[in-house]
């Protein structure tokens, strides 16, 4: 009887493993039908950086390592990412004309990068430059690849030349960086604000975004800044990546005011998964001390060799080799989202990854796991309708409200 008992015992924990097993398999199942059929798009990785590398070839899967990229397009392919916005990042320097023109050569030479990568490989992917495209591409088996102007240095005080990046394709800038600029003051200048928002200038560059049909993107700016945009834009604004400042305490994030603001103004937030704003990092440890020590170096420099600037992205790469981080979690990204649709709703939060700028999470390290996303959102009884918001419905909208408004502006 004992030994009857223990038998039916042991068949009932393998019939819980069983169940518990299948269980798990219905949620990556379920979640996999969800994520293939929404319309899915990271707005932020620096993957054109990698571009200008002669020995990267973006055509081909590259298995995440350590320094290396974490984007290309058959990862793309394999983590059921459609469309995605490759940033033209220039960092902040002296405002000096030739600072300004060195930034504009190298912004030029990234768009023209991006341009060429998906030339050569038009049979995987297409610049796309409106909302009608990402939809196309995505009928057609192909990644819509759009453009962003991280910073809007390479401006400066020059109006002209918004359109003259509109042209190019850029369909989003990002009003500032690190440090101030001509157009508005920075959420993390060591200086303290300048114009304590908008300069002059910055508030013609806004205007100029509305009349055009380019997205402003609010990442990196001050409150001061983002606060003056929000009462001139004629147009819902985004903030291409950026998290809730409630749940990590980092003023690259937005307060529970601001996210209440954005949602007036009808506009999104594309959660990042950069670790320092899902997290706060430990500012003590010898990584974060050797990371500041590598970005005011490239910060300070002035106009670089291709050979210069490969060895500082040499050095990037092994410094993440020999001072690895202890990433957070795709739970722990997944908690800025549960905030923000707790605070402001379902309708204005997306994913901005950041991914070769620095985004990266342990169990979401690059592109060909953006399916690990979904599976936590379902977890947390988020519907297929709420999921494929957040994966693309709700930045789409946006986008497509930017372009008809620049109709009529």
């Amino acid at each position: 009887m004992f030994k009857q008992a223990i038998k039916i015992g042991m068949l009932s924990s393998f019939g819980l493993l069983l169940i518990g097993m299948s269980s798990c398999k219905n949620v990556e199942e379920k979640a996999a039908e969800i994520h293939n059929h929404a319309f899915t798009i990271d707005t932020h990785v620096d993957t054109p950086y990698h571009l200008l590398n002669k020995d990267f070839n973006i055509s081909e899967y590259h298995p995440y390592e350590a320094g290396g990229s974490r984007v290309d397009f058959p990862r793309m392919k394999e983590g059921g990412l459609d469309g995605i916005f490759f940033a033209a990042f220039t960092s902040q320097r002296e405002r000096s004309e030739e600072n300004i023109l060195i930034a504009r050569e190298k912004a030029d030479e990234l768009i023209d990068s991006i341009y060429a990568a998906c030339n050569k490989y038009s049979d995987m992917a297409e610049v796309a430059l409106d909302v009608a495209d990402g939809y196309r591409l995505e009928r057609e088996g192909k990644r819509a690849i759009y453009i962003g102007l991280e910073n809007g240095f390479p401006i400066g005080t020059e109006i002209s030349e918004v359109e003259r990046y509109y042209n190019k394709g850029v369909r989003y800038i990002t009003l500032c960086h690190t440090s101030n600029n001509d157009i508005c003051d920075s959420s993390t200048d060591r200086e303290g604000p300048e114009f304590n928002g908008l300069s002059k200038f910055g508030e013609e560059v806004v205007k100029e975004m509305n009349r055009l049909g380019i997205l402003i993107d609010v990442s990196h700016i001050s409150d001061s800044s983002y606060y003056d945009v929000i009462e001139l834009s004629s147009a819902p604004i985004i903030a291409s990546h950026s998290c809730a400042r409630a749940i990590c305490d980092n003023p690259r994030n937005l307060s529970d005011d601001m996210l209440k603001a954005l949602a007036k103004n009808g506009g999104v937030i594309q959660m990042c998964i950069l670790d320092d704003y899902v997290k706060a990092p430990n500012k003590n440890s010898e990584r974060y001390q050797k990371e500041m020590e590598l970005r005011e170096r490239y910060r300070k420099a002035g106009k670089m060799t291709k050979e210069e600037e490969q060895k500082i992205w040499a050095e990037w790469r092994q410094m993440q080799i020999d001072y690895p981080k202890e990433k957070p979690s795709v739970a722990d990204a997944v908690d800025h989202i549960d905030h923000i649709v707790k605070v402001i709703g379902i309708d204005y939060v997306g994913i901005g990854t950041d991914f070769d700028g620095g985004g990266g999470l342990k169990d979401c390290a690059d592109v060909s796991q953006m399916m690990n996303i979904t599976i936590e959102l379902l977890k947390r009884g988020y519907t297929k309708e709420e999921i494929h918001k957040i994966w693309g419905g709700n930045f789409m909208r946006v986008f497509k409200q930017v372009e008809d408004l620049a109709e009529k502006v």
